[in-house]
């Protein structure tokens, strides 16, 4: 006979590993599918047109030649990355980037510093945010920190994006947003955006945000988890998200450059992640809401990140790219017409002295480094040059020999038409480039 066994019996019995998989699948797919639905089915809401970028207000730099540079950074024996820069409301500018022993290090902080044009000076770089601010801001492990994007509101607002991960790689990414009501020198808490209904999680921000007539804020974001696209948040002027619209889909489009060309019209131009290696673009014409098919064009694109403008008055681009196949030793500013049909070379900003990007032998590199860094440092900036060379093997020489790489580029137009870009000079500096309208009307 079967021995009788009571219902509390049952009741006691603990689960089995098995049902407690199946009970955690279950509920993550009902937590998931909630959240899906309730994201999905967000109400619809008016959105007002883009602003048209025009600067701060600044008088125009006297006695510059059209076509100068110096190094944003001062730091000679860290890796520095993706740099960012903005006008502030007096016509200076600020720049940010990340710094550490390497990207993805534990001690990776996000780091700024301030450019007068009429001294056409850099000030002292100082840090502005780190795991552990980031940890006590929005509760949470921060493991590391990266991309940092700065931004100056029509309302005169500065605000800094940046990428935070916790667990795992940077697919595992989320955007962290903090403001300044006092032109950076104080700084609320950082707060992390939700930017996905479930886990919050592969979102990443790189390129420059763009500003709606109500306040409103559009940033361009990209995902690289389970395929790479590209989407636009949009924003309340507070920062917070209110939808996301999907620029790309396909799985292989990155860090989109968002240029407004009128109220509705933008176009995105898109780092490229797949065998084509082209520029990528999409366009739309209802202030972000839907967009067009990526489409290649003709410039190359070596999986690197770009950065564009608007030209002027006829609807035009100015591009910051690495127009290459393979690798990013050479930098050059490119112009487009409204049909991103026809490009031009405005200017070279960086090359290797190889035609191919052939790696150089270490005794002939550094006299080559030399003559490029005292090219661009202002004299403050000469006494770096020494102990910078000690130290540059480490991390532009390898068993083939050394390289030149020119990469992450980021361009803002200030409103007495100045163009500023800056860019990460051989992992070890963030250079800063300004060009005036007779360069570009030269150049173009």
């Amino acid at each position: 006979m079967r021995p009788e066994t009571s219902a509390s019996h049952f009741r006691s019995s603990p689960p089995s590993r098995r049902q407690r998989g199946l009970f955690e699948r279950l509920l993550l797919a009902v937590v998931a599918t909630t959240f899906t639905l309730s994201w999905i089915a967000r109400p619809e809401h008016t959105m007002a047109g883009f602003t048209m970028p025009t600067g701060a207000a600044a008088e125009p730099v006297t006695g510059a030649p059209a076509m100068y540079s110096s190094f944003a950074s001062s730091a000679v024996d860290e890796f520095v990355h993706s740099p960012s820069v903005t006008y502030l409301p007096d016509g200076s500018l600020m720049a940010t980037w990340f710094a550490g022993s390497r990207e993805g290090g534990k001690d990776v902080v996000i780091r700024s510093a301030t450019y007068d044009p009429q001294a056409r000076a850099w000030g002292e770089e100082r840090t502005l945010v780190t795991r552990e601010a980031t940890a006590d801001g929005v509760q949470r492990y921060i493991r590391k920190l990266g991309n940092p994007v700065i931004a100056l509101a029509p309302d005169n607002r500065l605000w800094l994006f940046y990428v935070s991960v916790s667990v795992g790689g940077w697919a595992g990414s989320a955007i962290n947003a903090m403001y300044s009501d006092d032109a950076g020198n104080s700084w609320s808490q950082p707060r992390r955006l939700i930017t996905s209904p479930f886990l919050n999680i592969s979102t990443l921000v790189r390129t420059a945000p763009v500003f709606y007539s109500d306040g409103a804020i559009g940033l361009p974001v990209y995902h690289e988890f389970l395929g790479k696209f590209a989407e636009l948040l949009y924003m309340d002027r507070d920062g917070q998200v209110v939808d996301k619209f999907r620029i790309t889909s396909g799985g292989y489009s990155l860090q989109p450059s968002v240029v407004p060309l009128g109220e509705q019209r933008a176009i995105a131009l898109l780092r490229c992640a797949n065998s084509s290696r082209r520029v990528l673009a999409s366009e739309t014409r209802d202030g972000g809401r839907s967009w067009s098919a990526a489409k290649e064009l003709s410039p190359w694109n070596p999986n690197s990140s770009l950065a564009a403008a608007a030209s002027g008055d006829d609807d035009g681009l100015l591009v910051v790219m690495n127009n290459l196949r393979h690798d990013r030793f050479r930098l050059g500013l490119y112009a487009t017409d409204p049909q991103l049909a026809q490009w031009h070379t405005v200017a070279m900003l960086d090359q290797s002295p190889s035609p191919e990007g052939a790696p150089v032998e270490p005794e002939q590199y550094a006299p080559l480094l030399r003559n490029d860094f005292l090219s661009s440092a202002t004299p403050r900036k000469h006494a770096l040059l020494d102990d910078y060379l000690q130290s540059v093997d480490q991390r532009m020489c390898k068993d083939k020999g050394c390289e030149f790489q020119y990469e992450y580029p980021y361009i803002v137009r200030a409103r007495n038409g100045d163009y500023h870009i800056v860019y990460a000079w051989n992992n070890s500096f963030i250079k800063h480039v300004t060009l005036q309208p007779t360069q570009l009307d030269a150049g173009i």
